[in-house]
């Protein structure tokens, strides 16, 4: 199934795996080469469970990093492990890039998605990243703190059932404000070039 929708960010797809546009205005010109804010935004507080069981503060945890930020589900088909293995792809190639950035998941799939479940699929891309979990009123909560809508669960009688969720990630620079927001089919180039800017702006690397 692959639906188009209209929203926040003109060409958003929806796949197999359904996601939901997200909101803000929007600035498609600039320093970046992603969907780049209006203006600069601070970086949300929400607290959520990492894969270790912790709570996990994500504003004070990630301060003075560069944090890319995700919503996804490990039985995604296709949107979140494109996304994940081509910021893998970009950060492997920039050693001292990766060691001052967090990449978050965020997993909208509680029912499915168990701590362990969640640990097991980020290793496949890198062990450093960052996997969360909640119950669905924490993850509305993070939801709402992004402004995006709240991920919609199919049929969950069916164990292959999909789930509509925000399919751009997120992006602060170390300096805690967020620039920029990524759209599903973001090539590498674009990757690389706009995470070497976001790092140079506030923190230090």
């Amino acid at each position: 199934m692959v639906l188009l929708v209209s929203g926040l960010v003109a060409g958003l797809i929806l796949a197999a795996c359904s996601t939901v546009a997200g909101s803000g205005d929007i600035d498609a010109t600039g320093r970046f080469q992603g969907v780049e804010l209006s203006e600069p935004t601070p970086k949300p507080s929400f607290v959520l469970t990492d894969t270790a069981g912790q709570p996990y503060d994500f504003q004070a945890s990630t301060q003075g990093k560069l944090t890319l930020l995700y919503f996804g589900y490990t039985y995604c088909p296709d949107i979140c492990p494109v996304h994940l293995a081509q910021i893998t792809s970009v950060l492997d190639r920039n050693p001292p890039l990766r060691e001052n950035t967090e990449v978050i998941f965020v997993s909208v799939d509680p029912g499915r998605d168990s701590p362990e479940v969640i640990r097991n699929y980020l290793d496949g891309f890198s062990e450093d990243y960052i996997g969360l979990t909640g119950s669905m009123d924490e993850l509305r909560t993070a939801e709402e703190a992004l402004g995006v809508p709240a991920a919609i669960l199919g049929d969950t009688s069916d164990p292959d059932y999909l789930v509509g969720h925000a399919a751009q990630v997120f992006a602060w620079a170390p300096d805690g404000l967020g620039y920029t927001m990524y759209p599903f089919g973001t090539r590498q180039s674009e990757w690389a070039h706009d995470l070497e800017v976001l790092a140079n702006l506030g923190g230090e690397r």
